[in-house]
């Protein structure tokens, strides 16, 4: 598949600093013919706002589970809408939120209910963090789960130290969401 006309995908954004490397991936979603609705963490929406994401998604982020319209369970019906789910950037927290079945926020709980659908995993920490054995563990768990995880990469990270912990690129990270549709 050359491009992603037709496909829906779900964006989760979690509160890495690599959130602003998610609007442009969100703005080559889009650009590729997908409709993406976004799902940020409380955390994410501190490093970047939500209007970035409506600007170039052209829908509404969703922010909270008690924002989404009342005749719905939001988070089941963010699930069931999507093709595909995307976390990007996927900190430590989302992941260990995930892979242990924690549900305290919009974003870990949609993480809950689309267990069955296909999902990409961007990690995004530092590179202490990335090697910690029990966020090793909780990638591990993800993987046996079936989640695709692409990154993080090796280069300069927020901290000002060099080593693995960015957040794979929004072009690489495009070409996986083809792959797996």
């Amino acid at each position: 598949m050359s491009n992603l006309d037709g496909k829906k995908v779900l964006l989760g954004v979690s509160g890495g600093v690599a959130a602003y490397k998610a609007v442009d991936l969100a703005s080559k979603m889009r650009s590729a013919g997908a409709e993406v609705k976004t799902v940020m963490t409380e955390s994410a929406c501190e490093l970047i706002g939500p209007k970035s994401f409506e600007a170039v998604t052209a829908g509404q982020v969703y922010t909270s589970l008690w924002t989404i319209e009342e005749y719905k369970i939001g988070h089941i019906s963010l699930a069931d809408w999507a093709d595909i789910v995307v976390v990007a950037p996927a900190t430590a927290n989302i992941i260990g939120k995930t892979a242990n079945g924690i549900c305290d926020d919009l974003l870990s709980t949609v993480l809950c209910v689309c267990w069955e659908k296909p999902l990409i995993v961007a990690p995004a920490m530092n590179e202490r963090m990335w090697n910690n054995p029990v966020v090793q563990q909780n990638i591990e768990q993800l993987k046996q789960m079936g989640a695709d995880i692409i990154g993080p990469e090796s280069g300069n990270l927020a901290c000002g130290t060099t080593g693995i912990g960015r957040m794979t690129e929004p072009t690489d990270i495009l070409e996986r969401i083809k792959q797996k549709l």
